[in-house]
């Protein structure tokens, strides 16, 4: 794993612990790289030197999964990227499960140019920069906005927080400091969106005057959108990730062929439908 102190990370890897037990003789061994991309190649090389019979890897920094994906071929053991997609074309015994990062954006674009009635002006709150999240989600949001239905929405800003709450807060209180208007946020993740909530709270900005869109629909978001402080998510399926991530690792394991790439949908999350989506994160 990438980092084990990251809300959405934590579910996801106790989805693959949880899963695997249900599989029979099956044991799970899992790593912190610490957000480390030298920690985790290293880890990786640990792995395979214990004779491991196959390696789920949730990407550190996307542009690094060639050379992950080369330590793996190269001592024949398979391997499954899960959650942040490779940037590399993946060989026989490698596959990726995931979600489309961009449609995640796009949903979440859409959702709150339709709260902004296509009028306003929006910020940014990107994750990990060099991450297929940051990347798409935030790809997927440009994409809605300049949908011709909201051409009139102004995107003011846009900057990293890296997935965290802490930093999202000191950041959108840094705009607010500094007389930026704006009517909306967009955060790659749900982390970033409850530091916003934060730091308008602090403000003394009242909430109805503001959509705050987030994505992951982690049980801290579910319980802002409750309140009436987070209008909009996306829910990343952590658990059907986790759980296509295992059934690949053991088939090729097997010597059996799986999907090149398996996609697990993202569905969006508003007040209407929030309450299906309750606990599973």
């Amino acid at each position: 794993m990438s980092l084990f102190d990251d809300n959405y990370l934590t579910v996801l890897r106790q989805a693959m612990e949880n899963y695997a037990k249900t599989k029979g003789d099956v044991t799970v061994r899992s790593e912190d790289a610490q957000g480390d991309i030298a920690r985790q190649q290293s880890q990786i090389d640990n792995f395979i030197a214990s004779g491991v019979n196959a390696i789920i890897v949730m990407l550190v920094d996307a542009d690094s999964s060639a050379a992950i994906s080369s330590q793996a071929e190269a001592a024949g053991v398979p391997l499954v990227f899960v959650n942040q997609a490779p940037v590399n074309d993946l060989p026989t015994k490698q596959a990726f499960v995931g979600s489309d990062e961009v449609l995640a954006g796009n949903m979440q674009g859409q959702e709150v140019c339709k709260e902004l009635k296509g009028t306003g002006k929006v910020v940014i709150l990107e994750g990990q920069l060099g991450t297929t999240g940051q990347r798409g989600r935030t790809e997927g949001v440009h994409q809605a906005l300049s949908a011709p239905a909201c051409k009139n929405i102004k995107i003011v800003d846009e900057k990293t927080a890296n997935w965290m709450r802490t930093p999202a807060m000191d950041l959108v209180t840094n705009w607010i400091s500094a007389g930026l208007d704006f009517n909306a946020v967009l955060a790659n993740n749900d982390e970033m969106a409850l530091g916003a909530v934060q730091a308008l709270k602090a403000s003394g900005r009242p909430m109805n005057s503001v959509v705050i869109a987030g994505s992951d629909a982690t049980k801290d978001a579910l319980a802002a959108m409750k309140a009436g402080d987070l209008g909009v998510t996306v829910f990343q399926n952590a658990t059907g990730q986790g759980k296509g991530a295992i059934d690949a690792a053991l088939k090729l394991a097997k010597g059996e062929a799986v999907p090149n790439k398996t996609y697990i949908p993202f569905e969006l999350v508003t007040k209407d439908n929030m309450d299906k989506y309750l606990n599973r994160n």
